[in-house]
């Protein structure tokens, strides 16, 4: 049993579409991160960064989304969600931290400017800047995506892998913070190809996700 400690709309979505593709028999725990949840005792005793998804696992915690998809794909190897490649698997997970160390943060300070380092405002003027640079970066991320979808079904080409279920989210993120996401032809194809997927829609239903609403 895989107990995924999670919140709609989060990255955690990614490892949510994973369990679900698996038919892994687990249990989804709900942290209110609107209520500050992740800061309590309580929720740092499982994972101490106050972050989600996080993945108990026979009494041990796995955080991180990076190690997250990573074990739950090796642990169904009958489902084929990772290249069998080397060389792909590599860009598979390079991918995969682009998007965690680079694209993420990008999104957050767009949504959040006026803590680029805490809780420690900048200003009106410094805020600003704060956000306009970080949704350039942003935009210019979805871009990327946008033309590696070009010709291709899914992220790594014609296998589905964990990395695409990640890379919903920041389509879902994009739409949140009022990009024009449906500009990206190609990225809003395989946001359709997606929620096609029967594991997909179900997480989608499960965390009553906006993308539903106009697929």
């Amino acid at each position: 049993m895989y107990s995924l400690y999670f919140c709609p709309g989060t990255c955690s979505m990614a490892a949510h579409i994973l369990l679900e593709e698996c038919g892994a028999e687990y249990e989804t725990i709900a942290v209110a991160l609107g209520k500050g949840e992740q800061r309590g005792e309580e929720y740092r005793k499982i994972n101490p960064h106050g972050k989600v998804p996080a993945l108990m696992v026979d009494d041990k915690i796995i955080t991180q989304n990076v190690a997250i998809l990573t074990y739950i794909t090796s642990q169904f190897p009958d489902a084929k969600l990772a290249p069998g490649n080397a060389g792909d698997y590599a860009h598979c997970l390079e991918t995969t931290g682009w998007l965690t160390s680079a694209v993420h943060p990008a999104f957050g300070l767009a949504l959040h400017p006026e803590r680029p380092g805490g809780e420690t405002s900048m200003g009106e003027a410094g805020e600003k800047a704060i956000e306009d640079g970080a949704r350039a970066s942003y935009w210019a991320a979805m871009q990327e995506i946008d033309n590696r979808l070009a010709n291709r079904e899914w992220m790594m080409g014609d296998q589905y892998t964990f990395l695409d279920g990640y890379t919903l989210v920041f389509y879902g993120w994009g739409k949140r913070i009022n990009m024009p996401m449906e500009d990206l032809k190609n990225f809003s194809a395989f946001k359709g190809r997606m929620i096609a997927r029967p594991a997909v829609r179900t997480v989608l239903e499960k965390e009553k996700s906006p993308l539903l609403d106009a697929a």
